[in-house]
C-alpha cells in the first residue's frame, strides 16, 4: 500500500532534503508558499479535502527569529493561526501529521539537556508561537500527532549558520562569534531521516527531540567549519575566530542560552542513533565542494 505523503514547506532547508530522501513505500506531495499558502486556511483545507493525504510534514514556519519581535502578527499567523487550521484539516480528513518545532520553546538556564516534557518558557516571539503552534497540533490530533523539536539546522541548501560563515570568513580578516550560548548544529539531511522514521511509525506521537550528537557554542561551531572547508578547498586562507559574549552582540530576539535536546526517547521509539555534529558537517561540506 502507498503511504500518501504532503511536505509543506518544500522549497526550505528540511523540505529538500526530505524531498531526497523519500523511502520505498511513500508518495510525496511537496508544496510551498507559492503553491499552497499555509495562511489560507480555505485554500489548504481544499487541498487536503482533494489529495486526502495519509500523513503531513509540516515544516513551514515563520522563522526569522529576530524579525519575528518586529512582527509578531505575521508570526502568529504562520506559526499558530495557519497551523491550529493545518490541525483541524488533518483532524477532519483523518490525516497523522508531524509538526517541526524548535529549542526556543525553552528559555532560563538547565544543567542537563531539555527532555521533551520539560516545561516551555520561550523568550523570544518566535519562540512564543512555535510553543502556542505545538499546543494546537497536540490538542487537535491526539494520537495522530507528532511534534519533532529540533536546533541549530543547516544543510547545503537555503540560508544558514554554516552558509554564512563560509561567507564571512572569505569576506572579513576576522570573525566574532558568541561563545556563551550552547546547542546541536543539526544536518538537515539527519533530521529528515529521523522524519522518515516517525512517519513509517504510526504508533509514536507526542513530543520527540531531534538533534546531531555532541554539544558545541556557535564559536566552537565557526572554529569547526572554517578547519573543516580548509581542508576541502572551500576557503583559500584561514581568518582569527575570536569568542565573545552574548551581552558583546545584542539581538532584538533573546536566545536559548542552552538547548541541548535530550534524544534517548527518540532513540528508544524510533531506532534511530545520532551522528555527532562534526561528522555530519563533514559530509555537508563535502556537498558542498561537489556542487
Amino acid at each position: 500500500m502507498i503511504l500518501q505523503v504532503l511536505i509543506m514547506g518544500a522549497a526550505g532547508q528540511l523540505g529538500q532534503e526530505l524531498q531526497r530522501l523519500v523511502p520505498e513505500g511513500a508518495k510525496v506531495l511537496a508544496v510551498d508558499i507559492d503553491r499552497l499558502d499555509l495562511t489560507d486556511m480555505a485554500a489548504v483545507d481544499a487541498f487536503i479535502a482533494l489529495h486526502r493525504p495519509a500523513v503531513i510534514i509540516n515544516g513551514a514556519a515563520y522563522t526569522a527569529v529576530d524579525r519575528a519581535e518586529e512582527q509578531p502578527e505575521l508570526a502568529r499567523a504562520v506559526n499558530v493561526t495557519a497551523v491550529a487550521s493545518l490541525s483541524a484539516s488533518a483532524a477532519r480528513y483523518d490525516a497523522r501529521m508531524v509538526h517541526i518545532s524548535t529549542d526556543f520553546v525553552f528559555g532560563g538556564t538547565t544543567a542537563r539537556p531539555w527532555q521533551p516534557d520539560d516545561t516551555t518558557a520561550p523568550e523570544s516571539v518566535y519562540g512564543t508561537t512555535k510553543r502556542d503552534g505545538e499546543r494546537f497540533v497536540l490538542d487537535a490530533l491526539g494520537e495522530r500527532a507528532l511534534v519533532i523539536r529540533t536546533a541549530w539546522l543547516y544543510s547545503a541548501h537555503g540560508s544558514n549558520f554554516v552558509k554564512t560563515m563560509l561567507r564571512l570568513l572569505r569576506e572579513r580578516d576576522e570573525v566574532k562569534v558568541i561563545a556563551d550560548q550552547i546547542g546541536t548544529p543539526t544536518w538537515a539531511n539527519s533530521l529528515a531521516r529521523t522524519i522518515w522514521a516517525a512517519v513509517q511509525a504510526p504508533h509514536v506521537s507526542g513530543i520527540l527531540h531531534w538533534t546531531d550528537a555532541g554539544v558545541a557554542s556557535w564559536y566552537d561551531f565557526a572554529v569547526a567549519i572554517q578547519e573543516e572547508a580548509l581542508v576541502r578547498g572551500l576557503l583559500s586562507r584561514a581568518a582569527p575566530v575570536h569568542p565573545i559574549a552574548t551581552s558583546d552582540y545584542p539581538t532584538p530576539a533573546r536566545r536559548p542560552s542552552y538547548s541541548v535536546l535530550d534524544k534517548t526517547e527518540t532513540t528508544r521509539l524510533l531506532g534511530v542513533t545520532p551522528v555527532h555534529w562534526r561528522v555530519n558537517l563533514r559530509l555537508m561540506l563535502d556537498e558542498l565542494s561537489h556542487a
